[in-house]
């Protein structure tokens, strides 16, 4: 019964051998799997420092925003009390001009009435 044994040897061995080509081919699966998942993970992180960049680059830009906006502000605070001087100036510029036109209307009417008394002198 030695070649029943043998038989039986042969076949063990015969499985043994496919299943070690089924480990074998699901090992290359894994590996490629494992490509993939490698390739995918240097995408991500190529893609995770464009975004990086990126949001440095829109954090720098929004500072740079928020200065000119700050600045645009002093500016336009100044303008309005500039403006407010202005008036202030405009006000006391008419208020000078009745002051004078008074002043002329009333030499005007010294000299007509001047020039009156002069013709029926």
């Amino acid at each position: 019964t030695l070649a029943q044994k043998l038989k039986i040897k042969e076949s063990e061995s015969e499985r043994s051998n496919e299943r070690a080509d089924g480990i074998e081919c699901k090992f290359i699966e894994i590996e490629d799997e494992l490509k993939e998942v490698g390739q995918k993970q240097q995408n991500l992180e190529v893609g995770e420092e464009k975004s990086l960049e990126r949001e440095e680059v829109l954090q720098r830009q929004i500072k740079e925003l928020l200065t000119k906006l700050s600045n645009a502000n002093v500016r336009s605070e100044n303008a309005e009390m500039d403006i407010g001087r202005l008036n202030v100036r405009i006000d006391k510029v008419e208020e000078d001009l009745v002051i004078e036109k008074t002043k002329i209307q009333q030499v005007s009417d010294d000299l007509n009435k001047c020039f009156d008394d002069m013709l029926y002198i």
